[in-house]
């Protein structure tokens, strides 16, 4: 499992990069057909290429993760993949190259791996916009889904997740001089500044939702008033309803500046994920191995597409470890063969069901 693991993280694989993702997607697919055998099928996208493997035989259970990172190309030549003091360190190995090595493993544990397909997608980290339909079309062949991203704190599995989405809020104005008639134009950070305020009063984290600018931009130089701003919002809701309010509030927003103009663009793309969508498989899980915690978390991942079409999904079943999207990333080479062995011990028994 090392050697596979280094194999992968050493293939660098920026989301949107395309070349970077092409090979990034002919290595996963070595590395799933040197160890189970069959073939990987490349799916191409406008998001770089999916890979997609099945064991053959009416399908009963999907393995989903991605082989997209967020982390730029020389990455890898700055923090090198490495094993030292039990942990393994480098770009992705907990986000969630780590998970599909472990996935992939347990499989091969298994004499007979029909029904069982693995579908490892090119563009989770931003937002799945070229394969949700094809996450969504195995998901509902297959019946159940397993998702091996990293898993919650303390090596539990994810039983529930936010619904996630992200706006962007521009505004229009009118440039003038900022000394010479600054009336005389419409100042689109003055507006930017308006909405800001209003848009995080949207927030009920008492309910679990967030709403969080993020980004701003306006302005060209320090003596003209800006013509146009930009602000971008992260949210993350825990209901329908939620989702709901929330876009139904940013297509609600107006300006607060006489002939200022507000477009407003994105939406709730990911669903919540509700906890009675894992609750079958995490029972599952637990008898195979006691002990085993469940977590809801705030974070979206692909799973949550395969939960809100009523398809039951366990998540976080990957890489034991921590510190995603950042420099400290890792993951806990001791548990990579329990890992393993639960994937391959979730899929006996989803077929024998």
């Amino acid at each position: 499992m090392i050697d596979d693991l280094r194999t992968l993280v050493e293939v660098e694989s920026p989301s949107r990069d395309l070349d970077a993702l092409r090979k990034s997607a002919e290595t996963v697919a070595s590395v799933v057909e040197g160890r189970l055998g069959g073939r990987a099928v490349l799916v191409d996208s406008e998001g770089g290429p999916h890979v997609h493997w099945s064991g053959g035989g009416t399908p009963r259970v999907l393995i989903l993760g991605h082989h997209d990172t967020v982390f730029p190309l020389g990455t890898l030549a700055r923090r090198p993949f490495q094993v030292e003091d039990g942990r393994a360190t480098g770009p992705g190995v907990f986000d969630m190259l780590g998970g599909l090595v472990q996935a992939v493993h347990g499989l091969a544990s298994l004499d007979d791996r029909s029904g069982v397909e693995i579908l490892v997608t090119a563009d989770e980290e931003v937002g799945s916009h070229s394969s949700r339909a094809l996450i969504e079309e195995r998901a509902l062949a297959c019946g159940a889904v397993l998702v091996v991203e990293g898993s919650a704190d303390g090596g539990g599995v994810k039983t529930g997740r936010k619904g996630c989405g992200t706006f962007e809020v521009s505004v229009a104005g009118r440039a003038s001089h900022a000394g010479l008639e600054p009336a005389a134009g419409v100042n689109a950070l003055v507006e930017a500044a308006h909405q800001v305020l209003a848009i995080a009063e949207l927030g009920r984290p008492e309910v679990g939702t967030t709403v969080t600018p993020t980004v701003a931009a306006a302005g060209t130089l320090d003596n003209v008033v800006p013509a146009a701003a930009t602000v971008v919002v992260d949210v993350r809701v825990e209901s329908a309803e939620e989702k709901e309010r929330i876009e139904s509030a940013f297509a609600a927003l107006a300006p607060r500046l006489d002939e200022a103009v507000i477009t407003v663009r994105g939406s709730v793309a990911r669903p919540p994920m509700a906890e009675s969508a894992a609750a079958e498989l995490f029972a599952v899980a637990q008898r195979l191995l006691p002990g085993l915690e469940g977590r809801a978390v705030g974070g979206g991942s692909d799973g949550n597409f395969t939960a809100a079409l009523g398809v039951p999904t366990l998540d976080g079943l990957g890489a034991v470890g921590g510190g995603a999207h950042a420099d400290h990333e890792y993951l806990v080479v001791a548990s990579m063969t329990e890992r393993a062995n639960l994937v391959a011990g979730l899929v006996d028994a989803i077929r024998s069901a």
